[in-house]
């Protein structure tokens, strides 16, 4: 293909995506942060590639190509990665079920899991707590990578590698179409470009706030924690999800236990739908364990963090799992948006210029994928 000069304005997971997927492609591409590092939704989560959360068909599959360029990244940028695979918990008898369900449908899906014992899981895990345990959903093509490392550590490997000119502490103020796409930064500059790929995230008011404000995108507040580093060189193994989790994922709706499982969370546990609460694991590298987490939407995100939400989140994590030390190291909040029904946000409101955003609590699971297929779409074109 002909090369071009690619502008993307945004250095979180999804910018550095499409980024790479540009120098992938030949093009020449320059990278602009108005942070000085990149400080928000994409160095705030679990660290989790998550396959088994998408569901069977094209969605699932652009997880597991995304998975696959995780892999191929960490080798070649040097950051830690673990393809660690997943646990799903069921302590009651209506989550039961639905693994049950899920695991007997998965090899027609196309889906690789299977399901395990409650004593094949405690062999997997230390982590499980064996009350009450009765079985775990065990998948193989989940990764662990620590996101503030990743994400930190791409931008200066897109750099060295493929020449992309990574420009930190830039904020691009205004885009509009002459000739060419034209970016205004807030020192005055403007740079000239044959497509540029906004990659804003959450910010849905600084540029081309009238699109985004018309497509129907949502906020998404997670509430979420870490331990230090556990004593001993403890390791959970894998990640580890509760029962809660089946009723957040589109990959489990199709179980018909499900709406069983949701009824009864709703009829015992109401402050758990009422905070979005379900409760998930991760380990990174260097042994911290870290914790979450809840979803409040829009007019219900507080700048404030909830010490209920807190005390939920950890009531509902010692029910499922077993840790040698739970005291708290660090807690924070990361707002993402969401597009409801859908995987990500896309639209073209100049020719050339293309907003991305949307992509929900799935972005390090997706966004790689995603790219790679919109980069596909446009050189075509």
């Amino acid at each position: 293909m002909p090369t071009s000069h690619v502008v993307v304005v945004g250095a979180g997971i999804v910018g550095l995506a499409h980024a790479w997927m540009a120098a992938l492609r030949g093009h020449r591409v320059t990278l602009l942060e108005r942070s000085p590092r990149a400080a928000g939704a994409s160095i705030r989560n679990f660290g989790m590639v998550w396959p088994i959360g998408q569901p069977a068909g094209a969605l699932q599959a652009t997880a597991l190509r995304s998975r696959a360029r995780w892999l191929e990244a960490a080798q070649g940028a040097g950051f830690w990665i673990d393809p660690c695979g997943s646990l799903h918990l069921a302590h009651r008898d209506d989550e039961a079920a639905v693994v049950e369900e899920f695991a007997a449908r998965a090899p027609d899906l196309g889906i690789e899991c299977r399901l395990l014992s409650a004593a094949a899981v405690l062999e997997r895990t230390p982590a499980a707590n064996p009350a009450g345990l009765r079985c775990g959903l065990w998948s193989p093509t989940e990764c662990a990578v620590d996101p503030p490392e990743a994400i930190r550590v791409l931008p200066g490997w897109l750099a060295a590698r493929y020449g992309v000119e990574c420009r930190f502490a830039t904020a691009a103020t205004r885009i509009e179409r002459d000739r060419t796409v034209v970016i205004e930064t807030a020192a005055g500059d403007r740079l000239s470009c044959d497509r540029a790929i906004v990659a804003g995230g959450a910010d849905l008011e600084s540029l081309f706030p009238r699109e985004l404000a018309a497509a129907g995108l949502t906020r998404c507040k997670l509430q979420m924690l870490r331990t230090g580093a556990q004593p001993g060189g403890w390791r959970a193994g894998c990640h580890l999800a509760s029962g809660l989790t089946l009723r957040h994922y589109a990959s489990f709706a199709g179980c018909p236990s499900l709406p069983a499982l949701r009824a009864r969370i709703a009829r015992e546990t109401p402050e758990l739908d009422l905070h979005g609460i379900h409760v998930m694991i991760a380990q990174t590298g260097s042994g911290e364990v870290i914790l979450g987490d809840s979803h409040h939407y829009d007019e219900a995100i507080e700048p404030f963090d909830s010490e209920l939400v807190e005390s939920l989140i950890l009531r509902e994590l010692s029910r499922a799992y077993r840790l040698p030390e739970w005291s708290i190291a660090a807690r924070w909040h990361g707002i993402y948006a969401k597009l409801p029904g859908a995987c990500q946000w896309r639209a073209e409101p100049l020719p050339g210029v293309h907003l991305v955003t949307g992509l929900g609590g799935a972005g390090m699971t997706m966004a790689f994928g995603l790219a790679d297929e919109a980069w596909m779409e446009w050189d075509d074109a």
